[in-house]
């Protein structure tokens, strides 16, 4: 094959035309930390010339600066990008790299090893159709291989070569190369990888990389570059799935064009075809496909487009279009594999952003069924996800979508875990099934509404939310709250952290998980008891911000007034009328909130009582005010503002 740097004039064109016609191969290298994942793509890239002189000087140069290897080319900086990659020797990033031989085209992922990253190698093998585990020969397999393998298996990629690096170490034993390989093999039946391939080579010396090495004699095997060739993938899975178009995006430059634009995730569209919009389930007919490049009579999978509807239906970002006579199932509850992915632990009963295809909906994490022991693949009893670790929960969603089994659609079926208050990625996930229960249930309208329910009463209703320390004042601040409204005719409900633990959550303790639990159910009840047209004032600690904003998200806007009740904990500390803090300290009492459990202040409440200067009397006195501003107290003025 030409060096790129070689090729000119029509032998461009020339060599450009070959190009298109070539198949893909997306893999991607995985294993544990100093493997030698870098140093192996870096020598495919070097060996398949898909190098510029300029990229070839500075390699040279950049290797005897780094001088690791007494001035011999150093194929790992081809990779190693990051500047803290290159200072600390190991790859922090996903580093996706391109190259081509006279066969094939590849797009390859360069993942992390060391465990803190794991997060980067999920992203990286999102896509992959062949996944490359590297194992150092000196070492055998380790619990990252174990933990990198089984999220091999559980994405779905099924071409699995094990590499066995750096063969020359251990002196090319070929009983070495045989017992890791039998080792592997009966992980990977375990977890449902079907077939193995395994190399054994060094990527330093370049033994079997591109070609079979006189060094390992004993080996009959292809080279690695020889598998990644001639591998055969499925090109056309994506074609022979039902049609799934998730809209990104509702285009309408001008009043005669409504378009809904996309990429099409799976199966084919043909104009005229009859397409169903979900979760509505309302249908239309495909008038027009549209491209950059002019309209198609078809289009295909990866392919971006903008579909054009034969009548006027109620499309958003977010919907699922699917063909009429295939459609995609719809639910809102299911059991789902989780990754968790942040140093944050995931809590039974918190609510969180899921974002799966274009939709972002508000998921609640019910009963975590188990977490996976990677090394026994035992399922072991837990009511919390750690950093990598992986477990299977059930899931509700605040509404229905349309979706997939992982199993059948990637796109469809996979999503990622976000957290509402930093907005950051903490997890990913694989939808398995719909639970039986979310097509049982359906929510039955009334005909006496919130709305009849509060003309009865007199007023409006909703929530007044105390938050704040123990000792900070709550619960005196909201009796006597009560006692002016109710002296006012008012219809009001006080609940109080105490009286509820003794019934409805006298099951719950105060670690983490419970706490949340303790607020999701307390933030349903007052939920109901708002639409039974009552002015609900609560009394709890309620320490995270998560559930905080849970329970206003469950209320219609301006139902919900949000009052932290500030006190410094030495002063929450020094009156203490149960001795709770006392305890706290001694260590008889654990999770304390403001001891070894962290509350976490209200940032934007609707108010702000400060009980150094605000006697209980004077705190009334403003959330009063503030209840006759936004209407609570007149049901003349309609809905809250």
């Amino acid at each position: 094959m030409a060096h790129v740097s070689e090729l000119i004039g029509t032998d461009i064109e020339r060599y450009l035309k070959q190009h298109e016609r070539k198949s893909l191969l997306r893999f991607i290298t995985c294993g544990s930390v100093d493997d030698g994942k870098s140093t192996l793509i870096g020598r495919l890239l070097y060996e398949s010339k898909m190098l510029f002189d300029d990229q070839l000087a500075a390699l040279e140069a950049d290797s005897r600066k780094v001088g690791t290897r007494g001035g011999e080319i150093d194929y790992a900086l081809l990779l190693d990008g990051l500047a803290a990659e290159r200072e600390q020797g190991i790859t922090i990033d996903v580093a996706y790299r391109f190259f081509s031989t006279d066969r094939r085209k590849f797009i390859v992922a360069d993942t992390p090893g060391h465990e803190q990253y794991t997060r980067n190698m999920i992203t990286g093998a999102s896509t992959a159709d062949l996944a490359i585990i590297l194992v150092d020969a000196r070492k055998g397999i380790l619990q990252q291989t174990r933990r990198h393998s089984y999220l091999v298996s559980l994405i779905g990629i099924r071409n699995v070569v094990l590499a066995v690096n750096k063969m020359d170490l251990v002196g090319y034993s070929r009983e070495r190369f045989n017992e890791i390989s039998r080792e592997y093999g009966e992980f990977a039946r375990k977890i449902g990888i079907p077939a193995v391939t395994a190399i054994p080579i060094s990527g330093v010396n370049g033994d079997n990389i591109v070609e079979r090495s006189p060094k390992t004699s004993w080996y009959d095997g292809p080279s690695l570059m020889h598998h990644l060739e001639t591998v055969e993938i499925d090109e056309a899975h994506l074609q022979t799935q039902p049609f799934r178009f998730p809209v990104q995006w509702v285009n309408r430059p001008n009043p005669d064009f409504r378009g809904f634009a996309g990429t099409i995730a799976s199966g084919v569209v043909r104009v005229g075809q009859r397409i169903q919009i979900q979760p509505s389930g309302r249908e239309s007919t495909v008038a027009k496909i549209v491209t950059a490049d002019g309209d198609l009579d078809e289009a295909f999978a990866e392919q971006s487009v903008t579909l054009l509807l034969a009548d006027e239906v109620d499309v958003s970002r977010g919907d699922l279009i699917s063909t009429a006579d295939s459609p995609a199932p719809v639910a809102d509850q299911f059991e789902a594999t989780l990754v968790w992915m942040s140093e944050q632990p995931m809590l039974r009963g918190r609510s969180y952003l899921l974002k799966i295809g274009t939709r972002t909906v508000t998921a609640t994490i019910l009963p975590l069924k188990y977490k996976l022991n990677v090394d026994t693949l035992d399922h072991v009893a837990s009511e919390t996800l750690a950093l990598n670790e992986i477990g299977v929960a059930e899931l509700e969603f605040d509404r229905a979508i349309a979706f997939d089994p992982y199993e059948q659609n990637h796109e469809t079926g996979g999503f990622i875990v976000i957290d509402r208050i930093t907005n950051s990625t903490v997890g990913a996930g694989m939808l398995r099934f719909a639970l039986r229960r979310a097509n049982n249930l359906r929510w039955q309208t009334l005909e006496v509404d919130k709305r009849a329910r509060r003309v009865l009463n007199g007023h409006q209703s909703g929530v007044v939310w105390l938050t704040g320390l123990s000792g900070a004042g709550k619960s005196t601040i909201a009796n006597l709250l009560e006692k002016r409204l109710h002296a006012m005719g008012k219809r009001t409900y006080l609940l109080d952290g105490d009286n509820v633990r003794h019934g409805l959550n006298k099951d719950l303790g105060f670690t983490a998980e419970d706490r949340v639990e303790n607020i999701r159910r307390i933030a349903e009840v007052a939920k109901l008891m708002a639409d039974a047209g009552v002015i609900v004032i609560t009394a709890f600690i309620s320490p995270f911000r998560a559930e905080r904003s849970l329970a206003r998200e469950l209320m219609e806007k301006g139902e919900f007034i949000e009052v932290f009740i500030d006190t410094p904990l030495e002063v929450a500390e020094e009156r203490d009328p149960k001795g709770l803090y006392k305890k706290a300290r001694s260590g008889e009492l654990k999770n304390f909130t403001g001891i070894d459990s962290p509350y976490e202040k209200p940032q934007n409440p609707e108010i702000h009582i400060n009980t150094m200067t605000a006697s209980p009397e004077l705190a009334v006195a403003v959330i009063f005010e503030k209840l006759q501003t936004v209407g609570f107290l007149d049901v003349s003025r309609g809905a809250p503002l």
